[in-house]
């Protein structure tokens, strides 16, 4: 089994059904969120192609701090914005397992903040902890979506929005 090109084949599927969701972002809705203590539109789609880099951040460090600031998020404000932050990030993230040797995955990576160790895995673990985290924020994505009576895109098949 080929590792390396199985994450490149996944970060490529999960790039194009990401891609067609922010082609349907709607204008005007950056501020909105189903419940006080949930992401802002726009906030939570920009993360989204954001996740799409840490590959490249994943090989590239030992560790994301986010009591050093390691972390500093992206702020869009338009879906031309959102489409060209994917297009850079997944290329971002392309290039990296197109650059990794297969012994790369085994090392360690961690999530701190400070002191506490929020998470801990190797750098293929890592790895498929984002590819996870762009289908999870994705999904929520999709209720916003719903909840404003936008039709959703499939994803791993056809939605109920779609006509065939």
């Amino acid at each position: 089994m080929n590792t390396l090109q199985n994450l490149k084949t996944e970060l490529l599927e999960e790039y194009e059904t990401t891609k067609k969701f922010l082609e349907v972002f709607p204008e005007g809705k950056n501020d909105y969120a189903p419940h006080k203590k949930s992401m802002k539109m726009m906030p939570l789609a920009t993360h989204i192609t954001e996740i799409f880099a840490w590959p490249e951040i994943i090989f590239k460090t030992e560790k994301l701090d986010f009591a050093t600031g390691d972390y500093k998020p992206t702020f869009l404000n338009k879906k031309e914005e959102l489409i060209q932050k994917l297009e850079q990030d997944y290329n971002k993230g392309k290039n990296a397992l197109e650059n990794a040797k297969d012994e790369d995955l085994t090392k360690r990576w961690t999530m701190n903040n400070g002191e506490t160790v929020l998470m801990d895995f190797s750098k293929y673990g890592a790895i498929r902890h984002a590819l996870n985290q762009i289908t999870h924020h994705r999904a929520q994505l999709g209720v916003y979506y719903r909840l404003n009576d936008i039709a959703l895109p499939g994803s791993y098949g056809p939605s109920a929005d779609e006509n065939f």
